[in-house]
Formats: C-alpha cells, structure tokens, sequence
C-alpha cells in the first residue's frame, strides 16, 4: 500500500538539482475547469464592459473625430486638427501655465512631504496632533477651500489688511504676478498630508537591522538618508510624483471656482482650453487636443516608471 503511495507522488513532482547542488521539487500546474473559467469571466465581466463602455470606446471616437473637419461633413483631414490646436494661442498660453505650475507644483510637493514625514518619524512631543493638522485639509471640501482663500487672498482680504497694517499697498492677488504662486500654495496645502502619510509608511518598512549596523559603521543621520533610506523609499517617491502629477491638473477645480471661465493668464490652464472649447462646441479642435495632452501625459508617466524600475531592480539587488 505505501509503495503505491509513493509510487503516486513520485508522479506528481519532479525533482531537479538547482545551482546550489540541491533538489529541486517543482509541482505541476493545476488547470482549471470550465467552470471555474466561466465563473471568473461573470465576475469580471461588469468591470470589462465599462471600462470598454466609458474608457475605450470614446477615446476611439476622439480619434475619429480629431481626424474629420466636422461632425456634418465627416471629411478626412488627417493631421490639420492637430496643426490648428499647435497654431492656437490660447492653448499654447494654457499648455505653457500648465507644464510651469506642474514643474515647480509636483517637485516641491514631494520634497515637502518628504521632509515633514521625516520630522514626524522622530520621537517629538506632540506628534499626533501635527499629523492631524496636516491632514486636515484632505476633510475640507472643494467649496470651502476656495472660500477660505477667498476671505485670505481678495482685494480686501486678510492678507491685504495685513499688509496695509505695515504700509504696504494692496494686490488683486488673483489677477497679478502672483496669481499662480497663490494658487500652487493652495495645492500643496491639499496634498502635503496625504503625500505625507504614504512617505511615513515607506520610512516605517525600511529594515531596522540595516540602519543598526549602518550606525555601528559610524554613518551620520544624513548618510543614512541618502545611501540606505532613499534607495529604500524610491518607489514610494515615483508614486507620489505621479499621483502630485495627476492632482495638478485637478486645481482646475478650485481655480474655476476662484476665477471663472477666463482667469488671469497666468491662471489659464488647458482645462480652461477643454472647457471653453467644449462650450464652444469645436469638437474636432477638443479632441485633437485631447489626444496631444494624453500623448504627453503617456510619455511622462512612462519615463517616470521606466527610472522607477531601474532604480527598483538595483536596490533589489
């Protein structure tokens, strides 16, 4: 009987001797049935159909019409919607606020976030409640942020009134210079938090023993930081640059609610372009730029991971 056993088993597994002179079992793969394939596909199904419903279908139908002069005509144009959105100075004025308001707004939330997970990770008295308040924004809706910088940055505002205490001369801060510095504070004071928090969990899983003896070695704290936890929280960095990437181009919101359809120019995003343009009812000149502002997102994003799993594989190793 245990001959058979055994017999049974041997069938089962293989065994091969590996690098290290040892055995290698490997188990054969266990297919599964009709049944298990269709109930999968029943669960899944819902989630392909929307995705195909509400994602894939309309970007090819943004690429159908990016290519035709009009919705009436339906003629064939090839690149000339492309050519027309290129030529347009509205949209190279948005696309020049944006990429600047992307380019200062992401690297300094990551810094900042950076640097305030790294204070909290210390033993401070009163470390709960800063993390609190530094979250608190995430709580605070869209509505009120705009009018607590309403009530701080108009005319006759606070921070006027502060300002013509020590005899300054009050700002229109949302039609001057400084209109996209104000709004970028309003971003990192949304994002700072919850960049935070996912900075304080990678810090958390960096291995203990690796620091002791690090310390043992007589590193100081700012050799640490570059040469062990920095490696270590690399993803974690490419991660919230790309979700700070994503939220900036969400500060539409807020500024269309501080600004209007046309802001300051400084203040006019390519939102501002797709929203105009959508009201306007150009649809061949909202879908060329839709695909040029997806193509450039693509190409960002993917650099972005391409470095992410460079830097990856080498801290793995």
């Amino acid at each position: 009987m245990s001959m058979k056993t055994n017999s049974k088993k041997a069938k089962t597994k293989k065994q091969n001797i590996n690098e290290n002179g040892e055995p290698e079992i490997r188990y054969k793969k266990k297919r599964r049935t009709l049944g298990e394939r269709l109930s999968s596909s029943l669960f899944l199904g819902p989630s392909f159909l929307g995705v195909m419903l509400f994602f894939v279908v309309p970007f090819f139908v943004i690429i159908y019409y990016a290519g035709i002069d009009s919705i009436i005509g339906k003629n064939f144009v090839g690149m000339d919607n492309y050519k027309m959105v290129f030529e347009n100075t509205a949209f190279r004025q948005a696309a020049k606020n944006t990429a600047t308001f992307s380019l200062i707004s992401v690297p300094l939330s990551i810094v900042l976030s950076l640097l305030m997970a790294i204070v909290l990770e210390a033993d401070i008295p009163l470390k709960s409640y800063f993390r609190t308040f530094f979250l608190s924004p995430l709580m605070v809706p869209v509505a009120s942020v705009v009018l607590i910088w309403q009530v701080l940055f108009d005319y006759h505002g606070v921070i006027n009134e502060l300002n013509a205490l020590v005899g300054g001369v009050s700002v229109d801060w949302f039609k001057s210079q400084y209109s996209q510095v104000v709004v970028m504070f309003l971003f990192l004071w949304k994002n700072l938090g919850y960049n935070m928090i996912l900075f304080m969990a990678a810090l958390a899983t960096i291995p203990r023993d690796i620091l002791e003896v690090s310390w043992l070695d007589g590193a100081t704290p700012f050799q640490q930081f570059i040469h062990i936890k920095l490696r270590f929280i690399t993803p974690t960095i490419f991660f919230v640059g790309i979700m700070s990437l994503i939220n900036s181009f969400k500060v539409f919101r807020e500024v269309y609610l501080l600004t209007g359809d046309y802001p300051y120019d400084s203040l006019y995003m390519l939102q501002h372009f797709m929203n105009n343009t959508f009201k306007s009812l150009d649809y061949q000149k909202l879908s060329a730029a839709a695909i040029i502002m997806s193509v450039v997102m693509i190409i960002v994003i993917g650099i972005l991971f391409i470095f992410e799993d460079k830097i990856g594989k080498d801290v793995e190793g």
